[in-house]
């Protein structure tokens, strides 16, 4: 048997969740993706397999923001960022998604910030 990558381990973590892990019209997902450089969150309704709001630190509005911070603080600008967007369409209950990272450092970071930008779940 072959030994997995760390991105191959990752995406089986990220399998394994998606299978119970399922975001509603009442209760969209809150898709989480980091890569070396940047974070992502987007509010996903899987029913109608449709992105509702998303968040990166590669928006140009964030961009200059985040310019100088630790990767968690621009972790916790995008939670926030992304929270404020899903409390402008309505949306309050969402199921967390971590794709397959840890919830740990900056994944985390984002959870707490859109939990305190109003966020549920």
């Amino acid at each position: 048997m072959a030994k997995l990558t760390p991105r191959q381990q990752r995406i089986r973590r990220h399998h394994r969740v998606r299978r119970k892990v399922v975001g509603t019209t009442e209760r969209p997902r809150l898709a989480v993706f980091r890569s070396l450089e940047h974070i992502y969150a987007q509010i996903i309704d899987d029913t109608t397999r449709r992105t509702l709001t998303a968040a990166s630190t590669l928006e140009p509005s964030v961009r200059s923001e985040v310019t100088g911070k630790t990767k968690t603080s621009q972790a916790r600008l995008v939670g926030s960022l992304i929270g404020e967007r899903a409390k402008a369409l309505g949306i309050e209950k969402v199921v967390f998604d971590r794709g397959g990272f840890l919830y740990h450092g900056r994944v985390q970071e984002l959870a707490n910030a859109a939990r305190e930008a109003g966020l549920q779940f």
